[in-house]
């Protein structure tokens, strides 16, 4: 049972990376991962992200740039899209 739910949850890891990104690569899914954690974790435990923060700071400046090429991936692929959309 475990193998099932893990290979289904990975499907939709999969299926979310390429929405997101318009395509998938296992460092590209390890990268959304790990935005989705930061994200979330900054959200429900604000404090904890702000000491980790505090703490680590060259790991910040890590997760500040995943942040900005998700973010430029992001914006790359909705440009597509619409410019897919047009023609």
């Amino acid at each position: 049972m475990e193998n099932e739910f893990e290979a289904k949850f990975d499907a939709l890891l999969k299926k979310y990376t390429e929405l997101l990104l318009g395509d998938w690569s296992e460092e590209k899914q390890a990268k959304v991962e790990k935005w989705v954690m930061y994200t979330y974790i900054s959200k429900s435990m604000p404090a904890l992200v702000k000491h980790w923060n505090e703490t680590y700071p060259q790991a910040k400046d890590e997760v500040v740039n995943l942040i900005k090429e998700i973010k430029t991936l992001n914006d790359q692929h909705r440009e597509a899209m619409a410019n897919k959309n047009k023609q």
